[in-house]
């Protein structure tokens, strides 16, 4: 047994799972790039400066869980907790503004949050996001959700609703907070520790806490706090999700846990994750470019989290074909057959085909049980006997047929019957 153990609040990942994530990546990846997006690739570790701006030091993420230390330059480095403020300090930094409006960017890599583990929420996790920069135009915010609403009927999955409201621009949002003071004012003492801090410098956080239930089911509406801007942008976006056929329930409780956020904001929520039910959410965020250093940009982005999606397919028994599956495993037994076994393995990889060779001292019997294991389609069996006669022995793994092929041709018979699988 190893005495080194994975850090707590991560994960290997391998085996069956790993064709879950691959599915998942492959398509997220097609339907980005469906809809015009190009992938982009930041560090994973930013300034803090650069999460203390972008992600609001009121946060829970800045608060509590960067993972934050000093390197030997004396500067304050973070892992990235979050993808948007990574891709807005590229679109800056490389003036993507110049390569013209809209920009569309995805991206795909892991996050670090030092949070309490449990199912689907890791202290490293994995996420797939996108961010659009230059319109403010509510057809935008509706192309987004529809994007992601069509990447998880491409996936298969089908127990989710989308959850949607609009927390307005500064204007809005500064009425709405007093409101929510004037509410929250004679419940203080009764107030979550977590609530009494975000009372004073988030109190739209109060509207996510997980103990104060009742009092945030009981708050006042934020959508009868915006203003006229506000309310057009938000119908706007609601009748292009109508004609786009994406179905929505408006939550007027949804605020996203994030400072940057303006107008609309959404969630993705799935009703067999228990508490981490959460599968993609984000909303607009016109002054984030801006605050960070940039000109002022509108822009809107989301992130799904991996490991909830594999959680979501599972859920609903998703079965997801193996990519990794050995096409052919070549047997051999006998010098010479082993040379004809290289030479054999080097004519099915160059036709795409993939191919284990034995590569260790077995037997026949402990290489056909191995072929077993890795659940191979065929096996080439080569021995002293066939290369007497110029031929292969060609066994199907899962019907037991098998037969005698001729050397020559074999390889055609292979991409056939994988033809037809």
């Amino acid at each position: 047994m190893s005495k080194f153990k994975r850090i707590k609040g991560t994960q290997d990942i391998y085996g069956e799972d790993i064709k879950y994530w691959d599915f998942i990546e492959k398509t997220m990846k097609k339907v980005f790039l469906k809809y015009g997006f190009k992938e982009i690739r930041t560090p994973i570790f930013e300034s803090t400066d650069l999460f203390n701006r972008g992600v609001g030091e009121g946060t829970d993420i800045v608060q509590k869980e960067m993972y934050t230390f000093e390197d030997k330059g004396g500067r304050s480095i973070t892992l990235r907790p979050e993808g948007t403020a990574s891709v807005v300090r590229a679109y800056i930094e490389n003036s993507m503004i110049n390569f013209g409006s809209p920009m569309k960017l995805f991206y795909n890599g892991p996050m670090f949050r030092y949070e309490k583990p449990q199912a689907g929420r890791l202290r490293q996790f994995y996420q797939i996001g996108a961010e659009v920069f230059g319109t403010e135009y509510p057809l935008s915010d509706a192309e987004v959700i529809c994007m992601i609403n069509d990447a998880f009927k491409e996936l298969g999955l089908n127990n989710y609703t989308i959850r949607l409201n609009s927390i307005g621009k500064k204007e809005s949002r500064e009425e709405y907070k007093n409101i929510l003071k004037n509410y929250y004012s004679d419940k203080f003492d009764d107030l979550c520790e977590d609530c009494k801090i975000r009372y004073e410098n988030n109190i739209l956080r109060l509207l996510d806490c997980k103990i104060d239930t009742n009092y945030a089911k009981n708050a006042p509406s934020i959508l009868e706090s915006l203003n006229h801007e506000d309310k057009m942008h938000f119908d706007s976006v609601k009748k292009h999700l109508e004609t786009m056929d994406v179905p929505f329930i408006v939550d007027d409780k949804i605020v996203r846990g994030l400072d940057y956020y303006t107008q609309t904001v959404f969630e993705f929520i799935h009703e067999g994750l228990g508490a981490q039910s959460t599968l993609a959410a984000g909303g607009r965020y016109d002054n984030l470019v801006s605050e960070i250093g940039g000109n002022s940009t509108p822009a809107i982005g989301f992130a799904m989290g991996i490991e909830r999606l594999v959680m979501a397919l599972k859920s609903e028994n998703i079965i997801i074909d193996d990519c990794e599956d050995i096409d052919v495993y070549i047997v051999n037994s006998g010098e010479s057959a082993e040379f004809e076994a290289v030479r054999i393995a080097r004519e099915l990889r160059d036709k795409g085909i993939k191919t284990f060779m034995n590569i260790s001292k077995r037997g026949f019997s402990s290489q056909m049980k191995h072929a077993n294991k890795l659940n191979a389609s065929f096996a080439v069996i080569i021995g002293e006997d066939e290369i007497d006669k110029n031929i292969v022995t060609f066994k199907d793994m899962e019907s037991g047929e098998q037969i005698q092929v001729e050397r020559g041709w074999f390889v055609n018979l292979i991409l056939e019957k994988l033809a037809n699988k």
